[in-house]
């Protein structure tokens, strides 16, 4: 079987070491993972020709990962902004992820969207984001920088693909969340404050998105590598 390839879009970074001038950027632990599970990733960076031609960039993979980052713009969800904690946000990045995620829909091509991933995800489908959990929650930083239980629905396509109901380990990074979740896709996890950690396409072969970071513990814990493991197996199924 030849290596299955995943497209990572890139993004716009002033802060790379070792090249001249400003780069694109994406995150290492991404492209570890896949490679721990037989894949290997290439970086699609962000311009206006890559926007252009998503649909034709992403027949050319196997898989597509949507990775971390700054806040989308809340007028992509028909809203303004309503937090002052709202950062990142990038015209360039949501456009091109955004391009990517209708593309990846369109060809079938199996997708793991992650934190600000699974966000672009609902919103590219028409759903709409909570612009700051500490305005619902008690605990305003219960899911910043922190671990938290997460229970996955039985049968489900991230339960089999992690192996458990219960993923031990997992890194919440987030200020943002699902709020009104896409008529395409189905719930199939939640925290234990109901907050959404995990979403799937209803009719695609392997759309999964998950609201915490499973490539931060993937090297040490064989439940979330494992969610990188049935991805790459997906394409070839």
């Amino acid at each position: 079987m030849m290596t299955p390839i995943v497209l990572l879009p890139g993004k716009t970074t002033t802060q790379a070491v070792g090249v001249r001038g400003d780069s694109f950027s994406t995150g290492r632990l991404y492209s570890q993972a896949v490679a721990r599970a037989g894949g290997v990733v290439l970086q699609v960076p962000p311009l206006d020709l890559s926007i252009d031609r998503a649909e034709e960039i992403v027949s050319r993979f196997d898989g597509v990962i949507i990775q971390g980052g700054g806040d989308i713009d809340p007028a992509r969800y028909g809203q303004q902004s309503k937090n002052e904690k709202n950062y990142g946000i990038s015209k360039l990045h949501d456009d091109l992820e955004i391009a990517i995620v209708h593309a990846a829909i369109k060809l079938d091509k199996p997708m793991l969207a992650i934190c600000r991933g699974v966000q672009v995800l609902n919103v590219a489908l028409g759903g709409t984001l909570h612009q700051d959990l500490g305005t619902l929650l008690t605990d305003s930083e219960s899911h910043w920088d922190t671990y938290h239980e997460i229970t996955l629905e039985p049968g489900s396509k991230i339960a089999k693909a992690m192996k458990t109901t219960s993923p031990k380990n997992s890194h919440s990074y987030h200020h943002q969340a699902l709020d009104k979740v896409a008529p395409n896709l189905v719930v199939s996890g939640r925290a234990a404050d109901k907050t959404v950690e995990a979403v799937e396409h209803a009719t695609a072969k392997w759309i999964i998105g998950v609201q915490w970071h499973p490539e931060d513990d993937a090297a040490s814990e064989p439940d979330q590598q494992n969610l990188f493991d049935g991805f790459v197996e997906s394409m070839s199924a």
